[in-house]
């Protein structure tokens, strides 16, 4: 068995049994899997190799960056083992069986301010532990923030390095491709003039808005409105109803996180420093109030968005239908699937670019031996009717909340209509 500490991943047969499907997407699957030797249950990211063929780089890169960093620190997912067979790559990693932040806040019987200083305290700790060991993670975001156990005091771990980079601290700003998910990239990464670690505390500073409200800073009705939003570091605190019980030092931490000189910006230490980090920590002889429960308006912001998304999904599947695209498939897990190619992974209604710029692909389910039948490399067609997911983030009332999710359901009855 190839060890963490094997320069290279060596062709060998699969030493893990794998089950259940963790989540899966255009290269890969994640599934769970128990070590035929030990017992011992973990995460193993199957990637399959013909699907990533000249992208074997990036998952060296997550290799190297993981090895560096996997066993240092509580908040960052544990790496494992890896090693590859003659058709995949396998990365394995800690079961983080405690989901992702969002849907745990989500289940919570009550939400306060304090809660979300407190998870963003402990992501700032692993990545102020990245950025010492020379790490820059660039895909910060609710969906890659997920829970060791499901227990109330779990860990909260930083998962997902596919992006991630080493550099030295003279190379400030050495990195000039577009990368990440683009509502939580810096300004710096849209202009290519370079970034670096300040990249991470911009995300950290949109995660933190979002904790507040359920919705992120920079929800435009394009892609090219919300770059020249994020450009402009164009967001408010509104609408007023949403942000009447949050404080002015969590205001304060959100505007020093989302500054857009990347020079200005707080570095990883100084926001662990920064009054609401501080005020909130439990070690800390300065105490705030709870203040009010925000669950009910983050969760009802979440959920509308959420129920737009499967929407907005539907409408992407019938215009497959629409093209004859949409034959059903079974996949390896027998699931049911209207579209066999891979299709843009959509993450809080933005497309995730690669280093070349380029849509990432989330992870197909191919199982861990080798591509479904009929399996295509990914697409870069754009769906017949593009309609963008975002418009509906803004903390909207519920009247226009229902008037968005009517235009749709009217949109989606219109297509079915011409189909038959």
């Amino acid at each position: 068995m190839a060890q963490a500490g094997t320069q290279k991943p060596q062709i060998q047969p699969c030493r893990y049994k794998t089950g259940k499907t963790l989540g899966a997407g255009s290269y890969s699957v994640v599934k769970e899997c128990v070590h035929i030797d030990t017992g011992r249950y973990y995460a193993a990211k199957v990637i399959n190799k013909r699907l990533m063929a000249g992208r074997e780089h990036m998952v060296r890169n997550e290799i190297a960056v993981l090895k560096r960093v996997s066993v240092g620190h509580r908040n960052i997912l544990t790496l494992v083992d890896y090693f590859e067979t003659m058709n995949n790559l396998y990365l394995v990693t800690d079961l983080a069986l405690g989901g992702e932040l969002f849907d745990r806040i989500c289940r919570k019987g009550s939400y306060y301010e304090s809660d979300a200083a407190d998870l963003i305290r402990a992501t700032l700790s692993a990545v102020a532990y990245l950025h010492d060991h020379g790490i820059v993670h660039r895909d910060l975001k609710p969906e890659n923030l997920l829970f060791r156990t499901p227990e109330d005091n779990a860990d909260l771990l930083i998962a997902d390095f596919g992006l991630s980079r080493i550099m030295d601290e003279e190379q400030f700003h050495v990195l000039t491709t577009t990368c990440g998910t683009p509502g939580y990239m810096a300004p710096e990464i849209f202009k290519k003039s370079g970034h670096g670690k300040p990249v991470d505390i911009w995300a950290i500073g949109v995660i933190t808005y979002f904790l507040l409200c359920g919705y992120t800073p920079f929800d435009r009705d394009s892609n090219l409105e919300e770059m020249q939003a994020i450009l402009a570091a164009d967001y408010s605190f509104t609408p007023v109803e949403y942000w009447r019980n949050v404080s002015e030092p969590a205001r304060d931490f959100i505007k020093r996180c989302l500054t857009v000189d990347p020079r200005a910006r707080m570095t990883s230490h100084q926001a662990l420093q920064h009054p609401w980090i501080r005020s909130n920590d439990p070690t800390s002889p300065v105490k705030v109030g709870e203040g009010q429960d925000l669950l009910p308006t983050v969760k009802k912001n979440f959920n509308a968005r959420r129920t737009l998304h499967k929407a907005i999904d539907t409408v992407r599947a019938i215009n497959k239908l629409r093209e004859g695209g949409g034959l059903m498939a079974a996949g390896h897990d027998g699931a049911m699937s209207l579209d066999p190619k891979p299709k843009p992974e959509m993450v809080n209604g933005s497309k995730v670019l690669n280093d070349q710029g380029q849509q990432i692909q989330g992870e197909e389910a191919l199982g861990g031996h080798g591509p479904a039948e009929g399996a295509q490399p990914p697409s870069s067609d754009v769906d017949a009717m593009e309609i963008d997911s975002r418009g509906n983030a803004r903390g909207q009332t519920d009247d226009q909340i229902r008037l968005q999710q009517q235009r749709i359901n009217d949109t989606m009855s219109n297509i079915w209509d011409k189909k038959h």
